[in-house]
């Protein structure tokens, strides 16, 4: 990934975290994470993708807001690997505990399920804190 859009996100992230969310004893977490796309993925697949990543918010307790869309420009994951991550994803939770929840829902699980007809398998993944 390139530092100007590590550096890009990380200030984005951190603009809307420390943007009065959550008390002052529980600091919110934003996971995203960048992927690479199957070429062969359909539209079918990206829309069942996108319409399952709205709901999340509406099913699993503390996942506040997603972002999901194509990246302004393609992240380099190391000189090694040839393939560039191409789209992203952002989770805005309400605390750690939240992000524990998220992961282990069975709506996070339905949610894999289309995650996976649109991705190469591996993702570059980070968590940010909140101040």
């Amino acid at each position: 990934m390139s530092f100007r859009l590590l550096r890009a996100t990380v200030l984005l992230a951190g603009a809307l975290l420390s943007s009065g969310i959550g008390s002052a004893d529980e600091k919110a977490v934003m996971h995203c994470f960048f992927f690479t796309p199957i070429a062969e993925a359909s539209e079918a697949d990206w829309n069942a993708f996108y319409e399952a990543t709205v709901e999340l918010p509406s099913k699993i307790e503390g996942l506040d807001r997603v972002w999901a869309g194509k990246l302004r420009k393609r992240a380099a994951v190391s000189q090694q690997v040839k393939l560039g991550r191409e789209y992203g994803a952002c989770m805005e939770l309400a605390n750690e505990a939240a992000l524990q929840t998220y992961a282990k829902h069975p709506a996070h699980d339905a949610w894999v399920k289309m995650y996976e007809k649109v991705r190469v398998p591996g993702t570059t993944t980070f968590d940010i804190l909140g101040q």
